[in-house]
């Protein structure tokens, strides 16, 4: 391995190591979503409460642009028509700006809103705000399944992002169904 790249493979585990948790505790499996009122990349506001009435997929995640946000926002914006099939809306939410959001969005055609949390207090009320390298304050990759009652009935922690879309679609599908009657089956 060339010096550089050891280096740079030294430096992205010491950066996962010197992470810290900075918020409080994430909302119970279980308890109803905290509200919270963030603009979207187009400046439209959005909250839990607007998606009652059907499933919302609430993912959070560090830095617009970087490769493993890039990939699980593709990996969500790939399977929107599923998500959408099931019955579901689908929000990320990042301490990144509107004007970063909406770069981003339009760099990898994003058909879902982007949330900006600029002043992270939705992040640490989530219990999702990290510190990276004793200086960054960030989001940490979790996401939360909120069913149509508004009540949260999964929370997937530190995700890989490589195929999380599909886990969580598939947990989707699989809770949908058990929340369905079976006479409208």
């Amino acid at each position: 391995m060339p010096r550089a790249a050891a280096h740079a493979c030294a430096a992205l585990w010491f950066a996962c190591a010197m992470t810290a948790a900075l918020a409080g505790e994430a909302p119970a499996v279980g308890s109803l979503a905290p509200t919270f009122r963030l603009r979207d990349q187009h400046g439209a506001w959005h909250r839990p409460e607007d998606y009652r009435g059907r499933w919302l997929v609430l993912y959070f995640y560090p830095k617009d642009g970087t490769p493993g946000c890039k990939t699980e926002a593709c990996e969500f914006r790939d399977n929107v028509f599923a998500f959408r099939e099931a019955g579901a809306a689908i929000l990320g939410i990042s301490v990144d700006d509107v004007a970063s959001h909406r770069e981003f969005a339009e760099q990898n055609s994003l058909p879902f809103p982007l949330l900006a949390d600029s002043d992270r207090r939705v992040t640490t009320a989530w219990g999702t705000l990290t510190r990276y390298l004793g200086m960054l304050e960030l989001a940490r990759r979790d996401t939360f399944l909120i069913d149509p009652q508004g009540r949260i009935v999964k929370h997937y922690v530190k995700v890989n992002p490589d195929g999380h879309a599909a886990a969580v679609l598939a947990d989707l599908r699989q809770l949908a169904a058990a929340a369905t009657p079976a006479a409208s089956r």
